[in-house]
């Protein structure tokens, strides 16, 4: 299905979008799904990484992210930058399942502790910590594809919208 054919077929995206996309969505309504998913297509650092939603709710987040060898470091495996780039999608995500994807956020900090290399994809999970009026901190952890830890990371973004003139 082509963009131009998904907007134009109106709420029926919506859940072609939560099928295709999806394995797991609890309370969040098909609409917003759809329309951070549109929203997520814009953004050319998502396609980079080639995410995947696995599942979705209020404040959570679970995908993968592929790892590609065009980005590694001297040593072979995941790059560290691109798992922070993927930790600060993961967190973006984990917000607007909760305000919806128009809400203007800007990072404002990101933490990453690395723990073992990843040699190929990873899973990441994201849950918002606070959904604050100015400041969302959210708890990112990503592991390989044996379910090995291989980083943890904070990463706070501001509101953009909430804040005075």
């Amino acid at each position: 299905m082509t963009r131009r054919a998904a907007r134009s077929a109106g709420g029926a995206i919506a859940e072609f979008i939560v099928q295709r996309f999806c394995l797991w969505v609890a309370m969040i309504p098909p609409q917003r799904i759809a329309a951070i998913i549109a929203k997520a297509q814009t953004a050319p650092c998502i396609d980079a990484v080639g995410i995947d939603l696995l599942e979705f709710d209020e404040g959570f987040i679970k995908l993968t992210a592929r790892h590609d060898p065009r980005f590694n470091g001297v040593l072979p495996g995941f790059h560290g930058g691109m798992l922070a780039m993927v930790a600060d999608c993961v967190a973006w995500f984990a917000i607007v399942t909760q305000t919806g994807p128009d809400e203007p956020l800007v990072t404002t900090d990101l933490d990453v502790r690395y723990l073992n290399p990843c040699m190929g994809d990873v899973t990441a999970e994201g849950r918002v910590i606070k959904l604050g009026k100015t400041l969302c901190p959210v708890e990112v952890r990503m592991s390989d594809a044996a379910d090995k830890l291989v980083a943890i990371a904070t990463v706070t973004y501001i509101r953009v919208g909430n804040l005075g003139s």
